[in-house]
């Protein structure tokens, strides 16, 4: 009952994480900040639905289609589709008409529809098709990497990449972890110490703005909704 969700990590440089879920007798879920874009397929009642979800700045409560199953492809930070970049889909999506149990239109061209164990062959066609991008030096930056590029310019490419500055996709990447740990175990005062927070509650506005719960309602296994995708990173 409610929405379970099954992730993997992937050894491709173009996606973050594969997912899929189902969904019964859940009307709506917290929609947990996320810096990255995701491909996400869904079925319900016979009908095929495809879409681009955007990366999302902070958390929000969002529908949940009934009875229905999905699965997703989270793409890397740094990865885009060149006639959709992220960084005009953040906190929004578009959908994608015309889709049938076995593929969608795309960039003038039918695709199969990915599943949860080729993932990685559907996206090494995009990016050999030029459908999908990458951007290594958005990438790197992001982990951290010294470049022999200008700040300016960093922040430009990053920005033109995922729509988001790089501090704010610390600051989600922060709250997503500081959550994961708080579902662990974790008290919040380790926490906040751990990851570097000020105290308690920066910690506290923190995981209400990306994470859209206290540190109370993270320990609570029976929400009124459930989260969307949160793993640990």
């Amino acid at each position: 009952m409610g929405l379970e969700i099954e992730s993997r990590p992937s050894d491709s440089p173009y996606i973050e994480r594969v997912w899929r879920s189902s969904s019964s007798d859940v009307r709506r879920m917290m929609s947990i900040a996320t810096p990255h874009w995701d491909l996400v397929c869904w079925q319900q009642r016979g009908r095929v639905s495809v879409a681009v979800q955007g990366p999302e700045s902070k958390a929000s409560l969002a529908p949940v289609p009934d009875a229905a199953t999905f699965s997703g492809i989270s793409f890397s930070l740094g990865t885009s589709l060149s006639q959709m970049p992220a960084s005009r889909l953040v906190d929004g999506s578009a959908e994608i008409p015309d889709a049938t149990r076995r593929s969608f239109w795309l960039n003038g061209s039918a695709w199969c529809l990915p599943g949860y164990d080729n993932a990685e062959v559907f996206v090494r066609r995009l990016a050999h098709e030029g459908v999908l991008v990458w951007d290594p030096v958005v990438t790197a930056a992001i982990r951290g990497a010294a470049l022999d590029v200008s700040e300016r310019t960093l922040q430009r490419r990053v920005v033109a990449a995922t729509g988001l500055t790089r501090g704010a996709i610390r600051q989600i990447g922060r709250a997503r972890q500081a959550a994961a740990l708080i579902r662990q175990g974790l008290p919040a005062h380790e926490v906040a110490c751990q990851l570097g927070y000020f105290d308690q509650p920066h910690l506290a506005r923190s995981l209400t703005r990306y994470i859209g719960r206290t540190a109370t309602q993270l320990r609570d296994r029976n929400p009124p909704e459930p989260l969307s995708l949160l793993y640990k990173t």
